[in-house]
């Protein structure tokens, strides 16, 4: 059945925004209201604009109303953030409340609403399909009452992005697939696109071995199912390597274990693995290393307690931004000349197409975010889709602003909203050692600064073992974290790696969210991209080994190169005239 002919959606081209439809705050009730819809925006949204919504839902919450579409008793119903452009002209839609919470307030809520065309709307039976009798598929039980739940996606979204995006469904379907109503052979996976999905009527299906997990699961929570259904001590060093947790607190969650068989076990494992990590280090290199640490960390604390120094860097970092991609991740990024500001490419790695975003994909940059809710008063630009550069090997995209800014507080004086300057100007190389420090904004949040030192490529494998030495009691930890950075290439900018000169080393606090931040030296002088670092997961927290940078000046000549090869002058020229006054640019631009 096409359910935009039979009368709940129809075929309104969209001109003018106007429109109408109809409203009825009780099932019973045989009146209508009516809806005038002058401005895009969610139907709940819409709705709430009517003076019996304030009357009779004004102290219900959003997480608690159900939306049905439709005159057709208990077919369809649609989530509050659902957009009003996909509502047919004189629809009628019926509102109710729930006591539990149906459905989560997500981002969704918030985005800005699109014409028809850009959606793709379809619907999901409320009865599963395939190995879903033992799931639940939703976040309440009154949804079982109605036939369908009516999605919607942005196209070009997944259709898992659309269903997380939702809010109506559980958090954790995994890799699920939709069942063609009308030819239940044909299979749609959450990984494709709801580009082709318009119209039609689906069954969710979960793979068979979801199913016997989530059952597993509610049997034996904890480090692994399979592991704890083991017996005997290897089944307890791999519970412990498994969950990345020490090998004693797997011990405390276990009945059936001898512990002197285990112990025995990792103290045979324990010389061999010592002899590993010391083969590297000769003589009294290690307790060297930590001296060396402790003297660096004394001059840190010096340079980054005077005035002026924390004076600039503020000024300085007023250039720092919050770079938040909507549905995807946020980053940092910081202002490099004029309009253009940049980031990690790799924040861009599993959306952009070439160099361009899609149109589902926003892009905003927020500065002075340095205070929390509700006294932030940041401002934000949104970004071209069409990227300058974007280039994966040495981590670094370039972004332009829109030349239009908006503050977030609405209530402050009305102003015109500038980019802050750009930090171009002030690159400089790598220093071989001595102090840096960080200005980003780890896992989203306000700004933040974090001072630390350069470790010389000579000391980092000392710097890595000065940090396993944390867990020198617990060996087995020492190999999990040892395999786990090993894996994510840690040898590659060790001596003799084939990236060991082109990456500055240091530790900071700073993880998730401060891909892109600037790395400052001692003079102020920017002159490395933040770009990741060696991590592991232990006690459900998120570690570091060491974290590194990309060199400014190689990035500079690498952006350079590439607007020459584009035959790109009007930019070059631009970039030149920023340059000139940079001895170290100077170099990169002489022919």
């Amino acid at each position: 059945m096409d359910r935009w002919t039979d009368g709940r959606m129809d075929g309104r081209t969209d001109g003018e925004h106007l429109h109408q439809f109809k409203v009825k705050f009780k099932r019973t009730d045989r009146k209508t209201y009516t809806i005038d819809c002058d401005q895009p925006r969610s139907v709940l949204d819409a709705i709430k604009s009517h003076v019996n919504y304030k009357n009779m839902f004004q102290q219900v919450s959003d997480k608690n109303i159900i939306i049905q579409l439709g005159r057709e008793d208990k077919a369809t119903v649609i989530a509050t953030h659902f957009p009003c452009s996909c509502i047919e002209e004189g629809e009628c839609l019926i509102i109710s409340q729930k006591q539990e919470q149906v459905e989560e307030i997500k981002q969704q809520h918030y985005q800005p609403v699109s014409a028809r065309a850009s959606y793709s709307v379809f619907y999901i039976d409320s009865l599963g399909g395939l190995n879903t009798k033992t799931k639940e598929l939703f976040r309440s039980k009154a949804f079982r009452q109605y036939k369908y739940l009516c999605v919607y996606g942005v196209k070009g979204m997944t259709v898992e992005e659309a269903v997380n995006n939702d809010g109506r469904f559980v958090d954790d379907l995994g890799d699920f697939t939709l069942s063609d109503n009308e030819n239940p052979d044909t299979l749609t996976n959450c990984k494709q696109r709801v580009d082709s999905l318009h119209h039609k009527e689906f069954k969710i299906c979960l793979p068979l071995n979801k199913r016997e997990n989530d059952e597993k699961g509610q049997e034996s929570p904890g480090a692994s199912s399979e592991a704890q259904h083991k017996r005997g001590p290897s089944a307890i060093l791999e519970a412990a390597q498994q969950s990345g947790v020490s090998v004693k607190e797997v011990l405390e969650k276990r009945s059936d274990y001898n512990t002197e068989e285990v112990y025995k076990i990792l103290r045979e494992q324990f010389p061999e693995l010592k002899k590993q990590m010391q083969s590297r280090f000769t003589g009294d290199s290690f307790q060297k290393a930590l001296t060396l640490r402790k003297e660096n960390f004394g001059k840190i604390q010096q340079s980054f307690s005077e005035v002026h120094r924390v004076r600039k860097l503020l000024d300085l970092g007023r250039s720092v931004c919050n770079l938040v991609i909507e549905n995807e991740c946020q980053g940092t990024g910081f202002v490099l000349f004029d309009n253009f500001i940049l980031t990690n490419a790799h924040l861009f790695k599993k959306c952009v197409e070439g160099e361009k975003l899609p149109e589902r994909i926003n892009v905003f940059a927020l500065f002075n975010y340095e205070e929390p809710e509700p006294q932030s008063k940041f401002y934000n630009f949104s970004c071209k889709k069409d990227l300058v550069d974007l280039d994966l090997d040495l981590d670094y995209a370039v972004l332009e602003l829109n030349p239009d800014g908006r503050k977030h507080n609405l209530n402050s004086q009305k102003s015109k909203m500038t980019v802050p300057p750009g930090l171009l100007e002030i690159f400089g190389p790598v220093p071989q050692n001595g102090e840096a420090c960080l200005i980003g904004h780890p896992r989203g949040g306000v700004k933040k600064m974090d001072p630390t030192c350069i470790i010389e490529k000579e000391r980092r494998e000392e710097a890595v073992l000065e940090h396993l030495n944390l867990y020198k009691d617990d060996p087995f930890v020492i190999k999990t974290i040892i395999k786990l950075i090993s894996d994510q290439g840690i040898e590659n900018i060790m001596m003799g790696g084939s990236k060991a000169d082109d990456t500055a080393t240091y530790n900071t606090f700073m993880y998730h969210g401060s891909s892109g931040s600037p790395v400052f030296d001692a003079h102020c002088h920017v002159f490395g991209l933040h770009s990741a670092g060696f991590t592991y997961e232990f006690t459900n927290n998120t570690h570091s080994v060491l974290e590194y940078a990309h060199p400014l000046l190689a990035i500079f000549e690498n952006f350079v190169s590439k607007l020459r090869r584009k035959g790109d002058d009007k930019l070059l020229k631009r970039v030149e005239e920023k340059a000139k006054k940079n001895e170290y640019l100077r170099k990169v631009l002489e022919p």
